[in-house]
């Protein structure tokens, strides 16, 4: 299952879900999805965020057992 750290890394930098979403070009409702774990986002879309959040894709999503 993929896992995001997104909410924890946009809480730092002080952002709301529609500047992020401005910020990277998708919508506010795909970024909400994406931090609930209910998206998986494309290449490109994730490293943009991680971008923005002044990260790395692999800091920001990683996969982690359902068990």
């Amino acid at each position: 299952m993929l896992t995001t750290r997104m909410l924890e890394y946009r809480k730092r930098k002080g952002i709301s879900q529609q500047e992020l979403a401005d910020r990277v070009g998708c919508r506010r409702e795909t970024v909400g999805k994406l931090e609930n774990g209910k998206y998986n986002p494309s290449l490109r879309l994730a490293m943009n965020i991680a971008r923005e959040l002044e990260t790395n894709v692999y800091d920001l999503f990683f996969f982690s057992d359902d068990k």
